[in-house]
């Protein structure tokens, strides 16, 4: 009884040292738990977003029946539908007419346009089900009723009985809105010929079938298909199966929910999220595992003779373990629960960003219960193995040697000090100099942290010069256009010329983009091949240098990403199987491999292009400069001309880029620069401080013999300057590694993010750490004045 009476008793004891040290380390404490909250909350904003944005996706797909084939064609008569119904392994589907309308909306001026979709005569389609948010849905007897979808509804401000112009299929017409609604096939809306959204500008419609029929001169046939596949049926069979039915009728081929523009999309955004959820939360904590080696390392180097003590009064090893152990897992627990409090609310926060870019009805915000114990054992396991090292050497330090002080470092005249002799050193400086040449690990581990602190801020701060780039790339260099003009069907080159004597036209330029998809073996991809003329000036390729790439005569020219996705290389040759009209299947030599920025793209010469099609001089896509003046003019002009599908207004697709992709894009950059400079300031704050404790009795002597509070000062915050010296640049070079491996993991179809470091950002870096460490200095500057010199030089002999 007595042995347990004992140990509960070294227990009790133990637990109140803890509880003080705690408390009297409280702001190194708070600093080290917000290295690890950082890494926390990190983790849990992406994971949170990544599982609720999933888990909505999934519901939403699933109550509104989410096709998993899709098909265009031309004209099919309606009761082909039935011989697609009975093909094996489809379970349902639905018959739609699809057009294009030119909208006119009241108090807009730019060119807006819109996809027109038909509804059956009662109730929801049997796949791709919409969901209505305010009003009701067209009525089959209207046929002037229209649903628009939320997003161009909520951009102009539109309401049901709110009515739009439209030019459909040639003929003027005027609709009224009735409802606005959302659709799992519309979560991502894409103008044609364009890669980012404009909400502005292109909409979504759904009209009665019979309506839009008529209008399309469709009666009683449809033109695209979209249907649901049983799970236990190969969906690339159903597609073989439906290609063969359709072809008959002008199929530019079925595709799976994979190739589905909006679902493609959404999807890479998913994969970025966990992959964020991934590299920058390893980054943190790495950096946390490493700070938490080295402040418990030299703490307890400063607390040798309390342990000496404590195994004197008959704690074991075990114990002693055991208390630091709890230390380490007690600040631990500090940074876990900051950091998931964060995760949680940056999470939610972010997630209602996102749910204005993606358009769902609702966000299920969904965290897995047995994910936050798993990170909570994780951040328990990395900080112990962090502070393994040094609990191990304080839990096996003999008492009679703990008892002794460390032994007095080497007093000789150091090689830094030889090197460095031709400079007149003041006494304070030269005993920086010494405390760092003859203690060169502890001063190489304080300019590691010092770098890591560095990178942490790089890597949260560089994709915003990189995004800068990539605008003045795709917006500057490679669009030089300020109107781009899509046709309905491919038309004459010399009809450009009618275009180019328009009032307020200053160049025209035409191209030709085509639908196919690139074969390789067993690896394929859906994408457009854009024919670009020859000494083209309003939109062409460069390179990752932003030099022009010339268009080679004959052959491909494909970007990286794609050649790196079908396993090409220049001079290999690609099988292109073109997706409209008669669907010639060719045999391409890639001709070359260049990088982009934004989208996947696959280019040809226009001529070679339209040999190789046996067409003629043939573009389906108009490039224009305006004078500024009369744009309004073109404008209108080309709502009211015939064939002219969609028009792409370049200032709308860059402000488009920055009300999207860069809005959620660097809002997750700014939220981890903020928190690396929290990092940052945590390894500083710690660095300094330790070294204050390390030497407090030193500076206290100093004090004593005459030395100015300002003097004493200078030692320990001039070190700490040297140690700033060395660590930024170093910093610079393992963000820029780190910076490098961020990149090539977050390529996606939409976007590549490019590795820029420019000095802005390597100043940036740089400053924080500065300021971090000037505000560290400050506060030890401030206790250095009230140092109790009484009570620091109390020794044990």
């Amino acid at each position: 009884m007595s042995f347990f009476r004992t140990s509960t008793l070294h227990l009790s004891t133990l637990h109140t040292k803890l509880r003080r040290e705690l408390w009297q380390m409280r702001g190194q404490t708070l600093a080290i738990a917000l290295v690890i909250a950082g890494g926390i909350a990190v983790c849990l904003l992406s994971l949170v977003n990544y599982s609720s944005l999933t888990a909505t996706r999934e519901q939403y797909y699933q109550e509104h029946q989410f096709a998993d084939v899709f098909a265009d064609l031309k004209r099919a008569p309606r009761h082909v539908l039935q011989r697609a119904a009975d093909l094996p392994g489809v379970t349902r589907l639905s018959g739609r007419v699809e057009g294009v309308a030119k909208l006119e909306v009241p108090g807009f001026s730019d060119p807006a346009s819109a996809r027109l979709v038909s509804l059956p005569p009662v109730g929801q389609p049997d796949v791709n089900r919409i969901f209505l948010r305010n009003g009701r849905l067209p009525h089959a007897a209207h046929s002037d009723e229209v649903a628009v979808i939320g997003s161009f509804a909520d951009a102009h401000d539109l309401r049901p009985g709110d009515q739009l112009g439209a030019i459909i299929n040639g003929r003027r017409q005027t609709l009224t809105i009735v409802g606005i609604v959302e659709s799992p096939e519309f979560i991502y809306v894409i103008p044609p010929g364009a890669m980012l959204p404009d909400y502005d500008r292109y909409g979504v419609l759904w009209m009665p079938e019979e309506a839009l029929a008529s209008a399309m001169d469709m009666r009683g046939a449809f033109n695209s298909l979209v249907l649901q596949v049983d799970p236990s049926f190969p969906v690339a069979g159903v597609i073989d199966l439906l290609d063969r039915l359709l072809a008959p009728y002008g199929s530019t081929g079925a595709y799976a929910r994979e190739d589905q523009f909006s679902h493609r999309f959404l999807s890479d955004e998913l994969n970025q999220l966990k992959t964020m959820a991934l590299v920058f939360p390893t980054i943190f904590m790495a950096v946390a595992m490493f700070l938490l080696n080295v402040v418990i390392t030299r703490l307890i180097s400063t607390q040798r003779d309390i342990i000496a003590v404590l195994k004197a009064f008959g704690y074991g090893n075990w114990q002693i373990g055991w208390h630091y152990s709890q230390l380490v897992l007690a600040i631990a627990l500090i940074g876990y629960a900051i950091g998931t409090a964060a995760g949680l609310w940056l999470g939610r926060a972010l997630g209602v960003l996102y749910m204005e870019f993606y358009r769902f009805p609702e966000l299920l915000f969904r965290i897995s219960p047995w994910w936050l114990l798993l990170l909570g054992l994780l951040t328990l396991l990395v900080a112990w193995l962090g502070g393994w090292r040094a609990i191990h050497h304080a839990a096996s330090l003999p008492p009679a040697e703990a008892m002794r002080p460390e032994a007095p470092a080497s007093y000789q005249v150091t090689l830094a000090e030889r090197l460095l002799s031709w400079i007149r050193f003041s006494q304070p400086s030269r005993m920086i100099v010494r405390q760092l040449a003859r203690r060169p690990a502890r001063a190489a581990l304080s300019v590691t942290g010092i770098a890591m602190a560095t990178a942490i801020v790089m890597v949260g701060n560089f994709q915003f010069s990189s995004v800068s780039l990539m605008v003045y790339t795709q917006f500057a260099k490679v669009q030089q256009q300020d109107l781009t003009v899509s046709l309905t069907d491919p038309v004459h080159q010399s009809a450009m010329y009618g275009m180019a004597r328009q009032p307020g036209v200053r160049y025209v330029e035409g191209r030709r983009v085509v639908a196919v998809e690139l074969v390789n073996s067993h690896r394929q991809w859906r994408t457009a091949l854009t024919g670009i003329p020859d000494q083209a000036r309003l939109q062409f390729v460069v390179d990752e240098h932003l030099n022009q790439v010339p268009i080679p005569p004959a052959g491909l020219l494909l970007t990286d990403f794609l050649a790196t996705r079908l396993g090409l290389a220049a001079g290999d040759t690609v099988q292109v199987k073109v997706l409209e009209a008669e669907r010639p299947v060719l045999d391409l030599q890639v001709a070359g491999v260049t990088s982009e920025f934004l989208g996947v793209g696959a280019y040809m010469n226009l001529a070679a292009m339209n040999r190789a099609l046996k067409d003629g001089a043939v573009v389906n896509q108009v490039l224009m400069n305006l004078d500024p003046d009369q744009a309004e003019t073109v404008y209108r002009d080309l709502r009211d001309t015939p064939r002219v599908m969609a028009l792409n207004v370049r200032q709308a697709m860059l402000d488009s880029f920055f009300e999207t992709l860069a809005k959620t894009f660097l809002t997750f950059t700014w939220v981890i620069s903020v928190l690396g400079g929290i990092i940052a300031f945590g390894v500083i704050y710690n660095t300094v401080r330790i070294s204050l404790a390390e030497r407090g009795r030193d500076l206290a002597s100093l004090r004593v013999l005459g030395y100015s509070h300002n003097e004493v000062a200078h030692i320990l915050l001039g070190e700490l300057a040297i140690l700033l010296i060395l660590g930024i640049p170093l910093g610079w070079a393992i963000g820029h590694g780190l910076a490098s491996l961020v990149v090539t993991m977050m390529q996606t179809e939409l976007y590549r993010v490019p590795l820029i470091i420019s000095g802005r950002t390597l100043a940036l870096a740089a400053n924080v750490v500065i300021v971090s460490a000037l505000v560290s200095g400050f506060i030890t500057w401030w206790r250095l004045r009230n140092l109790d010199l009484v009570a620091v030089l109390k020794t044990r002999e």
